[in-house]
């Protein structure tokens, strides 16, 4: 199983100090995928991985792949802000937002990050707002459908992100009059795919779009940014993608189309965030309840509000009980949280080991996208982030919230401050 699992005993005693739930994050595995992320594009020399902080905001996450030689890429105020403060700066960041704010614009101007307009539209916004610079990457949408070995992968053109080709061409010729010399592009056309095909045909068009930008407009193309959409095997038999195979694939493409043309050498970055912190993260919560009715049902001390993916997409979290990994999967539950919402469900009709009250229970590929949608639905308060080192400590990287977090924006009498 492509999966962390932390021993009983490691949890047991976390769970001393750190009540369930929690966040749990393997520091040396997510080590590990930047490692050999790197080692799959190490034949482009000034290849970047902005980490997609929006999957897991927290500073000693980002500090972490910071050692890595990684990136980031924000998309709003704060995950600037965050960038900010853990020394990120230049063009180790990437900003690429939509229907941005003003004040967005100017912070991501102050702080040398790459801009990556989503609009045509957006232009004139940005030169009054931070100024147009030297270098700036442009949002490509397609449109239609996205197809590899004739299956549909996804449809662009049903997206908000990006700009047609027409547009393309029009801001790179009215942002070379406003002073841009250098041009990055970028799409987003697939979410969550482990074809490894993906990221070597999204490279090929965008190479192909920068060279026929080239060759009608003179313009300089210094980067072609693959994004994100590679995902990771939420389920056991799934097979991982294999990242080696992707990089090959794209450095295939690039000396097919790049090498020997003036646009070489040309930068290739991504912007991963499932792909990185996914899978090394864990929501561990302890059954409080178990009810029988018409059904089987298992609560735990977590709700939606620390992993909303289940309740939002019916998304597939494989669910473990330590100390059990080797019992019979004989027991049919609904592992569900407190939430006055039906779809309050980690896992509908699961076959489960035996789960007794205070067993603690491990769900899986947990690191992205979950304690960063948290939300406060019922009142209910997020839980706390901690960090497994490689010699077995840990440390709380975020405290648990408390009702006088909850009530801080309030100025009413009686409530905790």
């Amino acid at each position: 199983m492509n999966k962390i699992s932390p021993s009983l005993q490691a949890l047991k005693r976390i769970a001393q100090s750190v009540p369930t739930p929690f966040h749990l994050y393997d520091r040396g595995a997510l080590i590990r995928r930047a490692q050999g992320l790197n080692q799959a594009f190490a034949w482009n020399p000034a290849y970047r991985e902005y980490f997609a902080v929006k999957a897991t905001p927290n500073p000693y996450l980002l500090e972490i792949l910071k050692a890595q030689g990684c990136g980031v890429d924000c998309a709003s105020l704060t995950e600037l802000m965050l960038a900010r403060a853990v020394g990120f700066q230049g063009e180790q960041i990437m900003f690429s937002s939509n229907e941005t704010p003003a004040e967005e614009f100017r912070l991501a101007r102050e702080l040398g990050a790459i801009v990556n307009l989503d609009d045509i539209t957006h232009i004139d916004f940005l030169r009054e707002n931070g100024g147009i610079p030297r270098r700036i990457c442009l949002r490509y949408n397609p449109g239609g459908d996205v197809t590899i070995a004739n299956r549909v992968m996804g449809r662009p053109g049903e997206a908000k992100f990006g700009m047609t080709r027409e547009q393309i061409f029009e801001s790179v010729k009215r942002l070379s009059a406003l002073g841009a010399r250098e041009f990055g592009l970028h799409a987003f056309l697939v979410s969550n795919t482990t074809d490894p095909a993906y990221y070597p045909s999204m490279a090929r068009m965008l190479m192909e779009l920068a060279l026929d930008i080239h060759r009608q407009l003179g313009a300089k193309v210094f980067m072609v940014n693959l994004s994100g959409g590679i995902g990771i095997p939420y389920r056991p038999q799934d097979t991982p993608v294999d990242i080696a195979q992707v990089g090959r694939g794209v450095e295939e493409q690039y000396r097919a189309l790049i090498a020997g043309t003036p646009l070489h050498p040309m930068r290739v970055v991504t912007e991963l965030g499932r792909y990185m912190t996914g899978p090394v993260g864990c929501l561990v919560a302890t059954a409080i309840h178990r009810k029988d009715t018409h059904k089987h049902y298992i609560g735990l001390d977590a709700s939606a509000c620390d992993l909303m993916r289940p309740a939002m997409y019916g998304a597939y979290h494989h669910i473990t009980i330590p100390g059990k990994e080797d019992w019979p999967l004989d027991h049919c539950y609904d592992v569900v949280g407190s939430l006055c919402e039906n779809n309050d469900k980690f896992a509908v009709d699961r076959m489960l080991p035996r789960v007794d009250i205070g067993d603690l229970v491990v769900i899986h590929d947990a690191g992205a996208h979950g304690r960063s949608m948290g939300y406060n639905y019922n009142g209910k308060l997020r839980c706390a982030e901690v960090l497994l080192n490689e010699d077995g400590s840990f440390q709380v990287i975020r405290r648990a919230e408390t009702p006088a977090d909850y009530f801080a924006t309030l100025d009413y009498p009686g409530l905790p401050r």
